[in-house]
């Protein structure tokens, strides 16, 4: 298994032990994933987002959806009751689990089961405090002049 040394990160910033925590997981998952459920994801603008899986055969009482330290996990179990016997069978139901790793500020909005077909709906919602704000530069002279010319205005005021 190849590691990558991350510590020359640490040196020079802080803050981006998520970021070497995804490294390190994905570097060290195996190459060979399941590729059941195919899934889709689509950005709809630059803060929406939606995963779409195809589940035919899965009844929403059969699908979990849960988010753990910003990871989404979408589970899907069949009862063990099903005795058919198959011919052939071409549509796979098989239990899965699909892991998608969620970047800072994304949050699942809702979830919803049409034609086989999972739509989880993702916004990104960046907290008021964390947005960009501008900086007015002021005129250090003009506040200096105000705050000399206060007083008589308090004076003439009396």
């Amino acid at each position: 298994m190849n590691t990558i040394d991350l510590t020359p990160l640490y040196r020079n910033s802080i803050g981006f032990d998520r970021l070497a925590s995804l490294l390190d997981s994905t570097l060290s998952s195996s190459s060979v994933r399941s590729g059941y459920p195919p899934y889709n994801i689509e950005a709809l603008d630059e803060n929406r987002y939606i995963i779409l899986l195809a589940v035919a055969g899965f009844e929403k009482s059969d699908i979990d959806i849960s988010v753990e330290r910003d990871v989404l996990i979408v589970r899907g179990s069949k009862p063990d009751e099903d005795k058919r016997k198959y011919l052939y069978q071409g549509i796979a139901l098989r239990n899965f689990e699909r892991k998608f790793d969620l970047a800072e500020h994304i949050e699942v909005s809702g979830a919803e089961m049409r034609n086989g077909l999972l739509k989880i709906s993702l916004v990104k919602e960046i907290p008021e405090a964390m947005k960009p704000k501008e900086i007015p530069i002021t005129d250090a002279d003009a506040e200096q002049k105000a705050l000399n010319h206060q007083p008589e205005a308090m004076d003439q005021a009396h």
